[in-house]
């Protein structure tokens, strides 16, 4: 009788496998195999069985990139597709300073900053210290005895070289540079004879390469170390026999020294006179910091190898597709994106054909300066197709607020306080989650209902409502047309009107606060806008003021106010803004496009609630505390109306947000984005 098949990798299994065989055979009739001298041959067998498939199975997982754990084998088959890991990122910091060069006689022409350390952190940065160098020489003029060196950019960590030469003798031969910790971006390599050598670039493909390009190629190979290799004389120069190979590079600590922003002088400073090299050692000012450390990062992981090496590989270093961008950019033109969405022109209303607009949020901050802008597109423009113009967008937040009522058992927690903290510090962490803070997220309702109630064990329930929020930034004293996209249907409460909520805001010709909200048409699905006012906060009596301001679409979740002049309105960052809120139709809220998702914990209210039923004060319910599951509360949104701090005259500017719409004189920059005048301000 044959050994039967069996797929199972138990180890009960496998040795109840062996003894069927063994009892199927004459040989071994009326044999104990519990109690004999052979059950402990059997359980080797099964033990050498077990191991032996159990290795197989890794090894089989390890050939294929979605199933790969091991670091070395992601970047191996990655390699295989050309795409290269994202190395450790220095943090990056400025400082100026200036030299006194007074003292020195003869007075020198010009005073250079050699490569190496420039700066450390005084005393301490997080119980660790941190040097900053640069990798190239910084010279200054001396202009009336005075040198300045001003907006030097340093890079956390310390400047290495690594020399080698070259030889045909050794077909083996490689350069790898033996450090951990490496910054591509920074590597710096120049190859040739003792009397002549050249700079070498880094290159990623083999696009207008020749067979005399002066490239190098990086390639990351076992315990996060790089190896840096040559052309072949087709695609880039080859070495000759004898060429001295210099490469130098700095060894950071990645995201680590991230946030110092206070450096003393630890570099070497040097000018020329009479055919020698001298130092400079004295007139050396402090230290001042134009940047603190920022943009420091750890080598790419595992997970997103997986995720951006087929990606890359797909596009074929052509961005065509929105997936192309979003695969691109991240990966290969701006490695300090954290989220990123790209949606096409033809997807407006109406349509911009031949535009592809992009939206980027960076690690560091919320928005890109104009600079990078300009960066990312010229990168763009090798990759792209001609015919398709990118734009790049501000980043667009879509708040989340919400309103909970946290019931619990007075009987498994001393006091409501605690319930409130648990329960707030635990809707903290999934605000920062990746489920939100992304392009194309989504607020899952139910799921965030599971995190509160299982935040503490007293919670018997929770109801919770949601709002969305805009912030949209005024033009003060001037005429401007504003619209608003949420990218979300709104939900109609009341066809009496009231749905939606505003903060205050002051219109000319009004010395009082106003609000916005709006009445629906009989379609439901628009209606128009008025601007009303009210005694007090609280108050459910208000007295319409202006009507038809504007319209607002419930379907497309967009909110459009006609040409107005508004004087001033609630600060946030020095800026005059409006705040827009409304209820949406689905407790499942998107971040549609170029919208950002946040839970703003600061406007959300936890509040707990004794359940006096499984507390057992109210068995009967007789003075049960009922909850609405519905969003009801003041007619307006909280905050009074500000004195003004920024103006704008003139009359014919139009300031415009808008999700599908256009206006005259206004360029539409995405289906959920602002279309504005150069002049007027785009929405947080």
């Amino acid at each position: 009788m044959p050994l039967v098949n069996f797929s199972n990798l138990d180890f009960d299994q496998v040795k109840t496998t062996l003894k069927d065989y063994l009892r199927a055979n004459s040989k071994f009739t009326d044999y104990d195999f519990e109690g004999s001298n052979l059950s402990t041959i059997i359980d080797l067998l099964a033990y050498n069985t077990y191991i032996t498939s159990y290795n197989a199975n890794m090894v089989t997982n390890e050939v294929f990139i979605d199933s790969a754990t091991l670091r070395e084998n992601v970047v191996s088959l990655a390699r295989n597709i050309g795409y290269l890991p994202r190395s450790r990122t220095a943090s990056r910091a400025s400082v100026s300073f200036f030299v006194n060069a007074s003292n020195i006689t003869p007075r020198p022409s010009t005073i250079t900053l050699q490569p190496g350390p420039v700066a450390a952190t005084s005393g301490s940065f997080g119980n660790q210290s941190y040097v900053f160098s640069i990798c190239n020489p910084v010279t200054r003029p001396v202009i009336d005895g005075i040198a300045n060196f001003d907006d030097i950019i340093l890079y956390e960590g310390t400047l290495l070289k690594q020399n080698y030469t070259f030889t045909s003798q050794n077909p083996n031969q490689r350069f790898i540079l033996p450090n951990i910790g490496v910054d591509t971006t920074l590597i710096k390599v120049e190859a040739g004879t003792t009397n002549q050598k050249f700079r070498y670039s880094y290159q990623d493909n083999l696009f207008d390469i020749t067979s005399d390009s002066k490239v190098f190629y990086i390639q990351e190979v076992n315990d996060e170390r790089y190896e840096i290799f040559f052309g072949d004389g087709v695609f880039g120069r080859k070495l000759q026999e004898g060429e001295e190979i210099d490469i130098s590079y700095i060894v950071s600590n990645g995201e680590m020294a991230n946030g110092v922003n206070q450096f003393t002088f630890s570099g070497r400073l040097t000018y020329i006179q009479n055919d020698g090299v001298h130092n400079v050692t004295n007139g050396i000012s402090l230290l001042t910091t134009g940047s603190s450390g920022s943009g420091g990062e750890e080598i790419e992981g595992v997970d997103s190898i997986k995720k951006f090496a087929p990606r890359i590989y797909a596009s074929q270093n052509r961005a065509l597709t929105a997936s192309d961008y979003e695969s691109l950019i991240p990966a290969k033109i701006y490695p300090e994106t954290e989220s990123i969405s790209v949606f096409g022109g033809e997807e407006l209303v109406p349509p911009q054909y031949g535009k592809v607009f992009i939206s980027i949020k960076p690690r560091f901050g919320d928005f890109l300066p104009n600079l990078v802008k300009e960066q990312i597109k010229l990168k763009l423009k090798k990759y792209s197709v001609a015919g398709i113009v990118p734009e790049i967008l501000d980043l667009k937040y879509l708040y989340l607020e919400v309103d909970s009522k946290l019931y619990y058992n007075s009987n498994l927690v001393g006091n409501a306080e605690e319930v409130s903290t648990v329960v707030s510090n635990n809707a903290a962490k999934y605000a920062d989650s990746s489920d939100l803070n992304k392009y194309g997220a989504r607020f899952k309702y139910s799921k965030f209902l599971n995190i509160l109630d299982q935040s503490q064990e007293s919670i018997t329930s929770n109801i919770t409502t949601v709002q969305i929020r805009r912030d949209l930034r005024l033009v003060t004293n001037s005429f401007a047309e504003y619209s608003v996209g949420f990218g979300n249907a709104f939900y109609i409460k009341s066809m009496d009107g009231y749905n939606i909520k505003s903060s205050p805001i002051r219109v000319a010709g009004l010395d009082f606060d106003v609000y916005l909200s709006d009445v629906p048409d009989s379609n439901r699905e628009t209606g128009s806008l008025f601007l009303f006012s009210i005694p007090s906060l609280n108050s459910t009596s208000p007295s319409i003021i202006r009507r038809n301001v504007g319209f607002i679409n419930y379907t497309k979740g967009i909110v459009t106010l006609n040409p107005i002049n508004i004087t001033s309105g609630k600060l946030k960052d020095g800026q005059a803004i409006l705040e827009i809120s409304a209820c949406p139709k689905s407790n499942d809220v998107i971040g549609l496009q170029d919208l950002y998702l946040q839970l703003d914990i600061s406007n959300s209210t936890f509040e707990p609630i004794v359940d006096e039923i499984s507390s057992g004060l109210d068995p009967a319910a007789s003075n049960y505390i009922v909850t609405s599951s519905y969003h009801n509360g003041s007619l307006v949104r909280e905050g009074g109306a500000v004195t003004v701090t920024t103006t704008a005259t003139g009359t014919s500017r139009t300031s415009t947000e808008t999700t599908g719409t256009t206006t005259n004189n206004s360029i539409n920059t995405g289906s959920t984005g602002a279309t504005s005048s150069s002049s007027s301000s785009p929405s947080y």
